[in-house]
């Protein structure tokens, strides 16, 4: 969407701060032993206690309130009766709706104890989408977003996951500008306009550089051992710097 007032900057904040609020909670909520399926119980409670719903349930019938992926899994994990345990690679992904408005934000992190390889991961990837970030507003070729993401890492010595893209959002969970790759393409001239409204979400390897679907028609994972991370947020686009909708 493109923002056409100032309410709509309000309730992009306000269902932007719902998200950061879930994540929130059911990161700090999980321990080893319990379920991922316990764990979207948590999301679903937080969502409902400031009346959202789960967006990918209401607009293309994912079958749970989050996304929950472990270790091999990258992205859309289905969660259920998978058993969190010490030393997981967890990613939290949650996009909610309230009133017309969409939000969708995502983080991922390591259950104790922690090993320097997967927190660095983390912690470089969340770095990553904050200097992708920073680097847009209004005039900035789109292309400008896999530029950053790319460049950053190799920097790091990590692989960009090619088939997993950033988006519009706002009144609907996907929309217009579709498909913001995570690497360069030259051949991307669409621009940046004020008011847009993205995510920005890096997905960076340890070696995979692609993702494939399960058989339950969701869950995407890694073919090989790597381990990918993921950080995400919804921005709005502007003259200057870009308003972060689901800080916390």
């Amino acid at each position: 969407m493109t923002i056409q007032s100032q309410r709509d900057i309000e309730q992009l904040m306000k269902i932007g701060r719902i998200v950061a609020l879930t994540i929130k909670e059911m990161k700090s909520s999980i321990e080893p032993g319990m379920t991922t399926g316990q764990l979207d119980q948590v999301g679903k409670d937080v969502l409902s206690r400031y009346g959202a719903v789960s967006a990918p349930m209401k607009d293309v019938g994912f079958p749970a309130h989050t996304c929950i992926s472990v270790n091999e899994e990258v992205a859309h994990g289905i969660p259920g009766n998978r058993v969190i345990r010490a030393g997981d690679l967890v990613n939290i992904d949650v996009s909610a709706e309230l009133d017309g408005y969409y939000a969708d934000a995502g983080e991922s992190f390591q259950i104790s104890p922690i090993t320097t390889d997967v927190n660095n991961l983390c912690e470089y990837t969340y770095s990553t989408m904050m200097k992708a970030i920073s680097g847009l507003k209004a005039g900035v070729k789109l292309n400008e977003v896999g530029r950053i993401i790319q460049g950053e890492a190799r920097k790091g010595g990590y692989k960009v996951v090619e088939n997993l893209c950033s988006h519009g959002v706002g009144r609907s969970l996907h929309e217009e500008p579709y498909e913001i790759l995570p690497y360069y393409e030259q051949r991307d001239r669409r621009v940046l306009k004020a008011g847009q409204v993205i995510t920005i979400e890096p997905f960076l390897s340890t070696g995979a550089t692609y993702v494939m679907e399960q058989a339950d028609g969701w869950t995407l994972t890694v073919p090989d051992r790597s381990r990918v991370a993921q950080h995400e947020h919804t921005i709005i686009i502007t003259n200057h710097k870009p308003i972060i909708v689901t800080a916390c």
